[in-house]
């Protein structure tokens, strides 16, 4: 049986990747997002490019309904991978958000996963195995607003349940990226000429070393040896030194 892969923030960048080097692998697709038409394109594109079965399902991850929705499909039974990959940063500081725009950014890069994951491995478990790869960040290794604090919650969990169920079949990957050529700055109306060139990755290249290092059954995935730096500069240098840097170009 092909396992299927469920993959959320499936319409661009790096969620786009996954599915497509997901169906590439010949695996049938369910791409999530809340853009039904957009959803659609891709899923047509993928279907007729690599003749597998893509499918769409809306959704929303900042709302209960929206989780619930796509859990109890990652609850099927041909559900072999799931990629937590949807989420957004917020522009302004903390103190400039409001208590709900925070609720909602939380809800995505947190409580979706979570229950998300819930769902994966209780399924996974009675399965006999599958695969699990939360899309985290670099930025979950230094002090950075509450995008860095979810994404550090991110890697704390995968690293713990990869401990915890890869001797039952069921691995968890957090990948790691830095900065990715995708829409995700553009929607911050961030300034990427502020970092160097060197800084920037190729979604292309961020999924297939993510996807190697979670078949390897790795707990944790930092795509470039670059990057591999960068986060132990952020995890064992000065804390405040290393704020103060991550805080350029807002």
């Amino acid at each position: 049986m092909t396992d299927t892969a469920v993959i959320t923030g499936a319409t661009a960048g790096l969620g786009a990747e996954f599915a497509r080097q997901l169906a590439e692998r010949g695996h049938n697709v369910v791409l999530v997002a809340r853009d039904q038409e957009r959803l659609k394109a891709k899923a047509e594109e993928l279907a007729a490019r690599y003749s597998v079965k893509a499918s769409v399902l809306p959704a929303d991850l900042s709302t209960t309904e929206g989780v619930d929705a796509v859990a109890a499909r990652v609850a099927q039974p041909d559900v072999g991978i799931l990629v937590n990959n949807a989420g957004y940063g917020l522009k302004n500081d903390f103190h400039a958000n409001s208590p709900e725009t925070e609720f909602d950014h939380l809800n995505v890069l947190v409580t979706a996963p979570l229950l998300l994951s819930h769902a994966a491995v209780n399924s996974m478990l009675g399965r006999g195995g599958g695969r699990i790869i939360n899309v985290a960040s670099v930025a979950g290794f230094i002090p950075r607003g509450t995008y860095s604090a979810a994404k550090a919650w991110v890697i704390s969990f995968s690293r713990w349940a990869n401990l915890h169920y890869a001797s039952r079949g069921v691995t968890v990957t957090a990948i790691c990226p830095g900065f990715v050529h995708t829409e995700f700055h553009q929607r911050m109306d961030m300034d990427k000429t502020v970092y160097p060139g060197w800084m920037w990755l190729d979604a292309e290249r961020v999924v297939r070393e993510g996807l190697g290092d979670a078949a390897a059954g790795k707990g944790i995935s930092i795509p470039s040896k670059r990057y591999k730096v960068l986060a132990g500069i952020g995890r064992l240098g000065p804390q405040r030194l290393v704020a103060k840097i991550a805080g350029r170009g807002r």
